[in-house]
């Protein structure tokens, strides 16, 4: 457990932070940073502990959801602070114990493992509980550490320090979202790996349940964000009706920077689920591709063995025309017979395949569909009563009408 206290100077009127309380100051307020160890298995000291501190007495059912390792993202409201619930994706990074190395078990889904992280936030006090490796959060403590290595007039010189627990909350809200920019890059990676294994085509793809598992993956990462986005909106409504009970009743910050941020928030995880929604498009679009493949394939074998059925055709009629068993067929007893017969068999052979090439059957170019296409539509135009259409016929048919309408 750490804790840090935010100070304004009564004079001069600036923010610093201390790790130590101090006398002479303004507390603006503290931050409680806690660990699961610091809470699992000592419940009741913990709370004294907390409400010592910062003056906030839990509720049995909050105390609970902290302890509840899949607890999914969520916001509460309680009369004297607001319960918020997050769920951040656990990534290359993170530090954090699972598995064999946990004290418990993560609920793992496709491979993709979340930790929450709570807040409780009050007036004047914010209470975090949270995994050990958070590296999110373990970078801020890291910069603010380097705050408190310069002169206490100096550290909000540069960069502001929050002034209020909720203006914290959201810095460290911030930081665990921009995590999840990094990933699209990884994410990345992965759709083109399968895009390649798709659509190669020296081998058969086997590997469906693995590429199951990824897909689910990233809808488990759409999910998470949806969650994330309703508990940023309902922490929203909280702020918009009830600013004063966050912030106290002299707010140092004003109403609409604090929705410009937390607005912000909730853009950056909707590009995050936009991102991830059209990386499984572009999967379901290699599967797509991968099935046309298959069917272009299949489609390419039939072609070519109906081609050569139809070329073996009229010489299995030759053939069966000559292995009747009649006593007389010409040249049956001609010692050239045989040649003949071989050269007819040969020759209409060549006629078929010359016409199947005529036809962009065999040996199709780049332009065989638009050949296709043009050759289809010269076939409509064909008539088998094509004689009709010449100019003298159609004169006399008209000739005989025009009588057939007058006699009627």
């Amino acid at each position: 457990m750490q804790v840090y206290y935010f100070y304004r100077h009564p004079d001069e009127d600036y923010t610093f932070i201390r790790k130590a309380p101090a006398e002479h100051y303004i507390l603006d307020y503290i931050w409680v940073d806690c660990l699961r160890h610091d809470v699992v298995g000592k419940e009741q000291q913990w709370q004294e502990q907390i409400q010592a501190l910062s003056n906030v007495h839990f509720n049995e059912f909050h105390l609970q959801d902290i302890l509840n390792l899949d607890h999914p993202c969520g916001f509460d409201t309680m009369d004297d602070y607001d319960f918020l619930i997050f769920r951040k994706l656990i990534t290359p990074d993170d530090h954090v114990a699972v598995g064999a190395d946990s004290a418990e078990t993560h609920h793992s889904e496709f491979g993709l493992l979340t930790t929450p992280v709570n807040f409780i936030l009050s007036p004047r006090a914010i209470v975090t509980v949270r995994e050990q490796g958070n590296q999110a959060i373990e970078n801020y403590i890291e910069r603010l550490h380097g705050f408190m290595q310069r002169p206490e007039p100096e550290q909000n010189k540069t960069r502001k320090l929050p002034a209020t627990p909720l203006n914290l909350a959201m810095r460290l809200l911030n930081s665990m979202i921009d995590d999840y920019l990094q990933l699209r890059a990884p994410l990345t990676r992965r759709v083109e790996y399968w895009q390649q294994e798709l659509l190669q085509g020296h081998r058969y793809f086997r590997q469906w349940r693995q590429l199951l598992q990824e897909n689910m993956a990233f809808q488990q990462v759409e999910n998470l964000c949806e969650e994330q986005i309703e508990t940023l909106q309902e922490l929203r409504d909280e702020i918009v009706e009830n600013y004063h009970h966050l912030v106290g009743h002299q707010p140092t910050e004003s109403l609409d920077l604090m929705l410009v941020r937390l607005n912000d928030l909730v853009s950056h995880i909707e590009r995050i689920q936009k991102h991830t929604a059209r990386l499984r498009s572009s999967i379901q679009a290699a599967i797509d591709l991968h099935f046309s493949a298959i069917s272009n394939q299949t489609n390419e074998n039939m072609r070519i063995l109906a081609i050569i059925t139809a070329v073996f055709a009229p010489l299995t009629l030759l053939t069966g025309i000559y292995g009747m068993n009649f006593e007389f067929i010409p040249g049956l007893k001609s010692p050239q017979g045989f040649w003949l017969m071989l050269v007819v068999m040969l020759f209409s052979t060549a006629l078929l395949i010359f016409y199947f090439y005529r036809r962009h059957m065999v040996g199709r170019g780049e332009n065989s569909v638009i050949d296709m296409l043009a050759q289809q539509h010269h076939q409509q135009g064909v008539n088998l009563f094509w004689f009709l259409e010449i100019e003298p016929i159609k004169q006399t048919l008209k000739q005989v009408e025009k009588i057939t309408k007058f006699k009627e």
